[in-house]
């Protein structure tokens, strides 16, 4: 279907593009990186504020405890901010997951934090693209489709995570159950490029930390009876490097620990992220790093620990999710907007509704760039041109059409 119906076409007009910018410029004035808690917590209630005008039910959803390995190799609870979900319809037959995040990868004591405007239709600031653009779009979308006359018929949860930058750790089990049942999902991160194109199959990802215990020694009197804990870390990455395949790639990050230079180290952790394309590279990457890490411990009479796992599965782009994108194409081209896929490296809340079963697009966000630096803008005209495509998408969902 080329063409937009009547009642498309309505609710299409019925998008105001006059609150979006500002809403865009209001929460990214607010710095809600992942590890901010004061900031997450009012940007969770400056959404809360504006999602409140949709029916259905709205809380904040304190976040499941997560651990983390600290600088001395100990385990800890890492906080974190609360999620926003907004339930709406829950008795219908028929229903789909909206998701977004309010994090951002800009720390409170990063340089960037305030925002210019490029040109009248290039907004330059912390999160407009990934992801706060994305949250106006949903909102603007949603207020929209609650026009349509098939909505009665179409139920909605909307999951705006506050983790999704460090990998969505406090929300996996929330995104789990909320993907529950679910005959679709839409993910509003930016477009994979400026143009609007859309990311299709993703690789996978996984966070590991390896602590290595040796034995310090004086390294002048008895180096010998050391066992150097940063020369075993050095060598496991090494040999994770080497585990390498055209499917899967593995960058250690960094190397922590030691002390001064007349004392044989007894301390390191090595920090490192793969990246499988397939599940089975994930499969195999888990029965093949126990064996290495032994192997380090034997070579260099050393304990190796190792914490951490994937945290993002592959997305394959199966059928029913190709299905998915070819709506979004379809609803596109009836606006007079071409939109094509193609695979990415990077990893999203996407991943992890796909690997509940649902078909996912998650790039419903808008278009812009240079994410995850100061460098990051919005094309505000998508602001607009994203919505009227989700409302759109959301009107066939719903057998508007």
């Amino acid at each position: 279907m080329q063409q937009l119906s009547p009642t498309e076409a309505a609710l299409v007009a019925a998008i105001d593009p006059a609150p979006m910018p500002a809403q865009v410029e209001a929460w990214s004035a607010i710095n809600s990186g992942t590890r901010n808690l004061a900031g997450l917590k009012k940007q969770a209630e400056a959404l809360a504020e504006a999602f409140s005008s949709l029916p259905g039910s709205l809380e904040l959803v304190d976040p499941t405890p997560v651990e983390a390995v600290d600088a001395s190799g100990s385990v800890q609870p890492l906080a974190h901010g609360r999620h926003l979900v907004l339930r709406v319809r829950p008795q219908a037959d028929r229903r789909i997951l909206l998701t977004g995040h309010m994090d951002t990868v800009f720390a409170a004591d990063h340089a960037f934090q305030t925002q210019r405007w490029i040109d009248p239709e290039t907004l330059n600031g912390p999160g407009v693209a990934d992801m706060k653009g994305g949250l106006a779009v949903i909102l603007a979308a949603l207020t929209a489709f609650e026009r349509s006359p098939a909505a009665a018929g179409l139920g909605y949860d909307v999951l705006i995570n506050s983790d999704e930058e460090t990998g969505s750790l406090s929300s996996a089990s929330l995104i789990a159950l909320l993907a529950q049942g679910k005959a679709a999902a839409l993910t509003y991160e930016p477009s994979a490029l400026p143009d609007g194109t859309l990311a299709g199959a993703r690789g996978g990802s996984g966070n590991f930390s390896a602590v290595v215990t040796g034995r310090s020694a004086h390294a002048g009197r008895n180096p010998g009876w050391g066992r150097n804990a940063i020369v075993a870390a050095a060598d496991l990455a090494l040999r994770l490097k080497a585990m390498e395949s055209a499917s899967l790639s593995i960058n250690p990050a960094r190397i922590e620990g030691g002390s001064a230079n007349n004392v044989v180290p007894d301390h390191a952790i090595v920090r490192f992220n793969i990246r499988p394309r397939e599940t089975v590279d994930a499969e195999r990457f888990d029965h093949a790093i126990y064996g290495v890490c032994r192997e380090v411990e034997l070579e260099h009479e050393v304990g190796v620990r190792l914490h951490g796992g994937i945290t993002r599965p592959p997305k394959p782009l199966t059928r029913e999710a190709e299905s998915l994108f070819e709506l979004v194409r379809d609803c596109a081209a009836a606006l007079g907007q071409s939109i094509a896929w193609q695979t990415s490296g990077g990893v999203c809340d996407g991943n992890n509704i796909a690997a509940c079963g649902v078909p996912v697009v998650d790039t419903m966000g808008v278009r812009g760039g240079a994410i995850h630096s100061d460098e990051e803008y919005l094309i505000v005209p998508s602001l607009t041109e994203r919505a009227a495509i989700s409302v759109a998408v959301l009107h066939r969902l719903a057998g508007g059409e």
